[in-house]
């Protein structure tokens, strides 16, 4: 069972050349795999380095959404203040369109690199803040009264007991969180490829159709494709062991 995905996609690329090949299909149109993998070959480097350039973006992205969702879920569950402060705006944020935004974003922000990952962390920071919300909520409301009843501080229970809680939902949002991040890294990338700033996979996408090169264009994807199921399959390893690590799972 294990082998079946690899299975699948290895008869999906054999059905695909086929069709392409059988069908007469130019390679402007739509490029069977072994174009696409005679475009990689032909740029290994410039391609790897422009999914590096997604991925810093990606990561930082990540890393500035956890941080920020995390603190923002503390907030409002230990203060109904920060409750009713916060809870409408990342709600508003969350069905607000990164590509009417990016254009200002990029703009007020200057910094190209800065401008990318504040643009990628807005479609990053709901779902680890929605989850994290969710899991300092989850506590059992025996042990509340039990924290309550041996004197226990806010804080203190907020450390102890509520925080643990909320591991496991904040590293579920974590996953979902790291596609949403690489997604908006590639959607900022192309608002400022179209703007003129040259960086990473999905610049070179965009650069690659406007001059119908599909094999290149293609090959682009494909890692784009590759990142997502790695970065979304790694994520979800590193909860494991850490749920493992501390007898959750």
């Amino acid at each position: 069972m294990r082998y079946a995905p690899a299975l699948f996609g290895l008869g999906a690329l054999v059905l695909w050349q086929a069709a392409v090949r059988i069908g007469g299909v130019p390679v402007y149109q739509l490029p069977g795999p072994i174009a696409i993998a005679g475009a990689f070959g032909a740029d290994p480097l410039g391609l790897l380095r422009a999914l590096a350039s997604t991925l810093l973006v990606t990561f930082a992205a990540l890393a500035v959404a956890a941080v920020l969702g995390a603190a923002m879920a503390v907030a409002m569950s230990a203060s109904r203040l920060a409750q009713a402060a916060i809870g409408p705006w990342a709600v508003a944020l969350q069905v607000t369109p990164l590509p009417a935004i990016a254009p200002l974003i990029i703009i007020w922000v200057g910094e190209p690199f800065v401008a990318l990952v504040v643009c990628a962390t807005i479609v990053a920071f709901f779902p680890l803040f929605a989850n994290t919300v969710a899991g300092l909520a989850s506590a059992e409301p025996e042990l509340n009264d039990l924290f309550r009843l041996y004197g226990a501080s806010r804080w203190r229970t907020m450390a102890l007991l509520r925080l643990p809680a909320a591991l496991p939902y904040f590293l579920s949002g974590l996953r979902i969180s790291g596609g949403l991040a690489l997604v908006g890294a590639v959607v900022a990338e192309l608002v400022a490829g179209s703007g003129g700033f040259a960086s990473g996979l999905a610049y070179l996408i965009l650069e690659a159709s406007f001059r119908l090169e599909m094999p290149r264009m293609f090959a682009a994807l494909v890692l784009l494709a590759l990142a997502g199921i790695i970065l979304n399959f790694g994520l979800g390893a590193v909860g494991g062991f850490v749920l493992r690590r501390r007898g959750m799972a």
